[in-house]
């Protein structure tokens, strides 16, 4: 058997390129993809160690297809990997696939009630002011300039109210 070097292959790169072009559309579907993946085998064939091959040809279309099928799979996986992303940023769950229950169970509920109503309780035992303000801006939602608006006092003032708030709940919720 006739026994080709990489400088053969590189030869009959030249000679089969537009044939392999062609050969990586039709397994492709999309010229540029076909020539990136041409590029890539070039590179290769130049890069081969230079090891005896027996047919050239053969072989060059093995690579070929081998090349479009990694492709394949690495679109493959890639969609794979972005579809569970996106189900997991949506919440969406594919039809078929049981997840684990992810509502709180009883004894975590029934903690958050509790840490709500000492919230509730700490909020109510606030100064009249810092519990105006703090409900206002945390509650309402509204800017401390609208707060400020609101009760007649500069922005300073409930950034004052605020801090005492603050301060007042911390403590309140680590006791």
């Amino acid at each position: 058997m006739e026994q080709d070097t990489s400088q053969e292959l590189a030869a009959l790169y030249g000679v089969y390129r537009a044939d392999l072009l062609r050969f990586l559309i039709a397994r492709t579907g999309d010229r540029g993809e076909a020539e990136d993946l041409l590029q890539e085998l070039w590179i290769k064939v130049r890069q081969s160690a230079g090891a005896p091959v027996a047919n050239g040809r053969a072989y060059l279309y093995r690579i070929a297809q081998n090349m479009v099928v990694d492709r394949l799979r690495e679109s493959q996986r890639r969609s794979r990997r972005e579809r569970l992303w996106s189900d997991e940023a949506t919440g969406h769950q594919p039809s078929g696939v049981e997840t684990a229950d992810v509502r709180r169970n009883a004894e975590e509920a029934i903690l958050d009630r509790e840490e709500i109503a000492q919230l509730a309780s700490a909020i109510a035992t606030l100064p009249e002011g810092a519990r105006r303000a703090f409900e206002l801006h945390k509650i309402e939602g509204l800017s401390h300039a609208d707060v400020a608006a609101r009760l007649g006092i500069s922005k300073s003032g409930v950034e004052k109210h605020m801090a005492v708030a603050m301060k007042y709940l911390r403590r309140a919720m680590l006791d």
